[in-house]
């Protein structure tokens, strides 16, 4: 299984704090916050066959400057072809871009902005089992929480019946969380997809549309997750990792 982390975006909604500087290394309790999500790859077992991280070409050389001072020398570091943000792909175009050329192979897609404390090793069994995409489930704290997400509807299965992408008003509080796992072969419905036009900035699009086309599986992290798209959950997320880090200590 290969892991794509996703960090491309320009995260206009945290400007000015990431006018300069790519949200992904933003820091989270005295560290960056890809940190968190790096860890979460690198700790699996069997680890990954490789870990890629998608980043733009505006932020790039802040990130090779990462990952030299870093311990995480595993990862691999592929940028977008475009450095403007008019001209970016878009999380699902990039996304659709690598799997094509790192060919037929299981994925495990996270964004480089959901924090959870959860591991991984549960929802990668749960994947396995089923053999299907599978997405991280959560609670939203509220109904203004879930309408910034993608809510869903699951069986007693976990069979994702309904998806919804930021929906105007929602069923449900329960949210899927941009950590997903596909089998190989993900690239031709990628590829389907984005010959239909549809949005490439948002994966939960994606998702939207897949569990249309074939099963898709919702699998619960047993924590909150933190998607760190506003100054509020920015700062929300930093003071509980920081809270969690001294209670550790």
């Amino acid at each position: 299984m290969i892991a794509i982390i996703l960090a491309g975006g320009y995260a206009k909604r945290l400007w000015p704090l990431t006018l300069d500087k790519p949200k992904a290394l933003l820091p989270i309790a005295g560290k960056p916050m890809i940190n968190y999500v790096a860890e979460k790859v690198t700790s699996l077992d069997p680890p990954m066959s490789r870990i890629i991280l998608s980043t733009n070409l505006k932020f790039h050389f802040q990130f090779q400057k990462w990952l030299k001072n870093s311990e995480y020398h595993g990862v691999e570091l592929m940028p977008e072809k475009s450095s403007k943000e008019e001209e970016k792909l878009g999380a699902v175009r990039a996304l659709a871009d690598i799997v094509e050329k790192i060919g037929e192979e299981d994925v495990l897609v996270l964004a480089g902005d959901n924090l959870f404390t959860d591991k991984l090793d549960g929802f990668l069994r749960f994947f396995y089992e089923k053999h299907a995409p599978t997405i991280a489930l959560y609670y939203a704290r509220s109904v203004a929480e879930a309408k910034r997400g993608s809510t869903v509807v699951i069986s007693e299965s976990g069979k994702i019946s309904e998806f919804a992408e930021k929906p105007k008003h929602p069923k449900t509080t329960l949210v899927g969380a941009c950590v997903y796992a596909f089998p190989a072969g993900i690239g031709k419905r990628l590829k389907k997809y984005l010959e239909l036009g549809l949005a490439t900035d948002e994966p939960g699009r994606f998702i939207e549309w897949l569990h249309k086309q074939e099963p898709v599986y919702g699998y619960m992290l047993e924590s909150y997750l933190w998607d760190i798209g506003t100054i509020h959950s920015y700062k929300a997320a930093d003071e509980f990792f920081a809270k969690n880090s001294r209670d550790s200590a």
